[in-house]
């Protein structure tokens, strides 16, 4: 084994102990404290434009869409929300229109946060409430039911 420099000059002859260092875990990191709070701030943002109904565009007049969730990218830059409509399961056929008007949030988000950049923002489907509901309808199977009923 060999000695480390520090060793040698000191004197000590014995061999270094191998250092263990744990593995990286990999994978991706969680959003930091400030992904988080930027990215509710624009949920909030987002939420009063669709409840105040100002767009121009006519396929998004007349409709109540709800922002569930908003996830920010790690610089602040680009944002993800994910919208529904409650009660209805049509959001798809209305993503066309939110992408047309991006420009118009991203203009509203500008003047409405403090932010060094006002983030892009993408909207997504948000289809949490849906699988819960299909997960929910599983377990209320009657195979399902009389499976939990025997353990």
């Amino acid at each position: 084994m060999k000695l480390s420099r520090k060793e040698v000059k000191a004197g000590n002859l014995a061999p270094a102990k191998p250092v263990h260092r744990p593995k990286k875990k990999s994978g991706p990191k969680p959003p930091s404290q400030r992904q988080l709070r930027v990215a509710e701030e624009v949920r909030h943002v987002l939420s009063g434009i669709f409840s105040r109904a100002e767009f121009r565009d006519p396929d998004l007049a007349d409709i109540l869409i709800t922002v569930t969730e908003v996830r920010m990218s790690p610089d602040l830059k680009h944002a993800t929300a994910f919208v529904t409509r409650l009660g209805r399961t049509d959001i798809e056929a209305k993503l066309p229109a939110l992408r047309r008007a991006a420009p118009f949030f991203r203009a509203q988000l500008a003047h409405e946060m403090r932010l060094r950049v006002a983030p892009d923002v993408s909207f997504q489907p948000d289809t949490a409430l849906e699988y819960a509901m299909h997960i929910n309808a599983l377990l209320r199977a009657p195979d399902v039911v009389k499976d939990l009923e025997e353990k």
